[in-house]
């Protein structure tokens, strides 16, 4: 079921927790396609992985659990000065 929901989804295809880990992609993919996945873990279902649907995302948006992406042009941001990437990730292991 999802969230303020009555109906029950069929499931078309189950799938594991570790190949949700390693093809998530593809299965999101699959997901935005409109495909539905029952998610087991140690072969028991724990999840239900399904489409957003719009009267489903317009009921999450009006409870605040959702937000519309924002519109972002990273080519306007202002570049950061100071130290360099390499720097501050070199800097970080070092102190593992």
């Amino acid at each position: 079921m999802c969230y303020g929901c009555d109906e029950v989804m069929a499931v078309s295809t189950t799938i594991t927790h570790r190949e949700l880990r390693n093809s998530s992609a593809s299965i999101l993919r699959r997901v935005q396609a409109g495909e539905t996945f029952e998610v087991t873990n140690n072969g028991e279902p724990v999840a239900l992985l399904s489409p957003m649907g719009g009267e489903r995302l317009a009921l999450l948006r009006r409870r605040g659990a959702v937000t519309p992406r924002a519109r972002v042009d990273f080519a306007r941001l202002k570049r950061a000065t100071g130290i360099a990437s390499r720097d501050a990730l070199d800097d970080l292991r070092g102190e593992r």
